[in-house]
């Protein structure tokens, strides 16, 4: 990463907190998230429960057990791992999982490979990133710093010569909504099925301000805006703002 890129990281991990400590909508917002994922997730018995980039750490709320991890050393986090480059032993991992972590990835072919690595056959990776519709152009085109990268050809495979350790700074919003709802999905290798796909509007987390931005509505209308999220999730195309992919590591061979 640039020289400053540690910093600004503990800088925003210090800013998330403050604003979950301050924002009772915002804490059940991702508590309803994190619940969905749990739905999702595989047993203990399954293997390990690992989330990368876990940030301030919240799924622990709803997943005591999840292992939570980050590129850099923070007190929210267990260990620091590296997604290309983790130090799980092979087949270990029973469900992984990536919150807004995979349009991180700047080359999640090899982190994919890492993946099969350590996550046990039949295990999963989960995945619940931005979600490109006519809403989340204007969500994440014109109310976010990080691009969308929807014109970018995705680097799926490292150049000759790369090492796990560069962490440069990447991210393009759109990356996940392309791979697994768009053109890209034939980058997708025989080791891993798409065990089920959800678009979400979400509305309710856009509206709350998420961690930067003002809360536009009262806590006590959340019920509502739940059902409101409901009947927009019905039409992804114009109004999805997130999306949640499960994927299954396929039987040794």
């Amino acid at each position: 990463m640039q020289p400053s890129s540690l910093e600004q990281h503990n800088t925003e991990i210090h800013l998330n907190q403050a604003s979950w400590d301050g924002k009772p909508l915002l804490r059940t917002i991702y508590r309803d998230f994190y619940r969905r994922i749990a739905d999702a997730a595989l047993p203990p018995s399954a293997g390990l429960v690992v989330e990368l980039g876990s940030g301030i750490g919240g799924i622990r709320d709803v997943l005591p057990h999840c292992i939570r991890t980050d590129i850099f050393k923070n007190s929210h986090i267990d260990q620091v791992e590296n997604a290309y480059a983790l130090s799980f032993k092979e087949q270990t991992v029973g469900t992984l999982i990536l919150f807004d972590v995979f349009h991180h990835l700047q080359h999640p072919g090899a982190a994919l490979r890492e993946f099969e690595r350590v996550v046990v056959p039949g295990g999963r990776v989960i995945i619940f990133d931005p979600c490109v519709s006519l809403l989340g152009l204007v969500v994440y085109g014109a109310f976010h710093h990080e691009p969308l990268g929807l014109r970018t050809p995705i680097s799926w495979n490292p150049p000759n010569g790369w090492s796990p350790e560069e962490h440069s700074y990447y991210a393009a919003q759109g990356n996940a909504y392309r791979v697994f709802f768009g053109s890209e999905r034939h980058h997708l290798t025989d080791a891993w099925e798409v065990v089920s796909r959800s678009r979400l509007s979400a509305l309710s987390y856009v509206l709350s301000g998420g961690y930067r931005r003002p809360q536009m509505y009262p806590t006590s209308l959340y019920p509502v805006m739940r059902f409101v999220d409901r009947v927009l999730d019905g039409a992804p195309l114009l109004c999805a703002t997130r999306l949640m992919v499960v994927l299954q590591r396929a039987p040794s061979r």
